[in-house]
């Protein structure tokens, strides 16, 4: 994956680049920036510091790495919080872009972030979080490099914010007992399809739903439920075709180029290469992230996921969290692995 979130100390991960919140001035600063001065080596990195001089907010400068596990650290100097009317969030991007922009110059293969500006600087955490992905995504679709966004301590543990608290509504933790005890008493579910079946053929007629709302509501009702939507017909023929192929027409469908679709969807070029080449069988992680990359709504992911000889599950909280963003075309699988990140569940496109 061309992005990953990892729990660890900035100062042990080892990257080419380090991204710095650095002080403005030529001073060590508090939190993320006196640990990295400790561990590189305080008198080393403040005399390399020194030759910088004053950064403003939003430029960026490097520096050698000295005793970390790295080649380079790059200090950005982010933006305090004044409420938003004082060009924070361009001040942020700039130092995203730039840092990764200076990575690049300097032949990194890797790059480790904290999540900018959103502690002491007290940034809005969602709103770090959009422009960091923003500036991610925009990067990885020209440029082949690991991005590794760092969190440490249990305080850092909610990196998507308020989007993660969009999402934990829309999900209820007891959604699944509940509405397998309300719903599904008479059906059993085939694990090797995962769909419900049932001797009730009313589910199937009528109405394409079942009578509880919500989420799962929704979810269990695409699994159960063969899809009669106008896909099915439009690309009548397309089914006859390999994935390899079945893909590339979608991207030439939707109007997309190769690299918005492999950067939304958090794969890297080389893998993407190889997908469209037949020279490998996605898992369904990857096939859900090309989903979205793809731009696909619900009923266009089921047909696609059938494709590739899977299903959505009506047990899965991943599943379920994929659907949210789909249904709220929010199509960014670093976001997505970001709140799946906040409940303990994989990167989508890890498998």
């Amino acid at each position: 994956m061309p992005f990953q979130i990892i729990r660890n100390d900035i100062t042990k991960v080892k990257a080419d680049a380090i991204v710095n919140t650095a002080n403005p001035d030529v001073a060590v600063g508090s939190g993320v920036d006196t640990a990295i001065y400790k561990a590189a080596g305080e008198n080393r990195l403040l005399r390399e510091r020194q030759k910088i001089g004053k950064l403003e907010p939003g430029e960026v400068a490097i520096t050698p790495a000295f005793n970390l596990d790295a080649k380079y650290i790059i200090h950005a100097s982010g933006p305090w919080w004044w409420g938003g009317n004082q060009g924070e969030a361009e001040i942020l991007r700039q130092c995203y872009d730039k840092s990764l922009q200076l990575a690049a110059d300097n032949n990194c293969k890797s790059i480790a972030f904290p999540l900018l500006a959103t502690g002491t600087y007290g940034f809005p955490k969602k709103l770090g979080m959009e422009i960091a992905v923003d500036a991610f995504t925009r990067f990885l679709q020209e440029y082949d490099i690991d991005i590794y966004l760092v969190v440490f301590g249990q305080e850092s543990v909610k990196i998507s914010g308020e989007l993660g608290e969009e999402v934990h509504s829309y999900i209820d933790d007891d959604y699944v007992s509940d509405t397998l005890a309300e719903e599904y008493q008479s059906k059993s579910f085939d694990e090797d399809s995962e769909r419900f079946t049932s001797d009730d053929s009313s589910d199937r007629c009528g109405n394409n739903s079942f009578s509880f709302t919500g989420s799962a509501t929704r979810a269990l009702g695409r699994v159960s439920l063969k899809s009669t939507v106008s896909l099915d017909d439009a690309l009548k023929g397309i089914y006859k075709e390999s994935f390899e192929k079945h893909l590339q027409l979608l991207i030439n469908k939707k109007g997309l180029k190769n690299s918005e679709v492999y950067a939304s969807a958090n794969i890297s070029k080389q893998y993407f290469s190889k997908l469209l080449k037949g020279q490998v069988k996605p898992s369904k992680g990857k096939v859900l992230s090309l989903a979205v990359g793809l731009r696909l709504n619900m009923d266009e992911t089921v047909d696609f996921l059938r494709l590739a000889g899977y299903a959505l599950s009506p047990i899965s909280q991943t599943d379920v969290v994929v659907e949210y963003f789909i249904e709220h075309e929010n199509y960014s699988v670093i976001k997505i692995d970001m709140v799946l990140f906040d409940y303990g569940l994989d990167p989508l496109s890890s498998g």
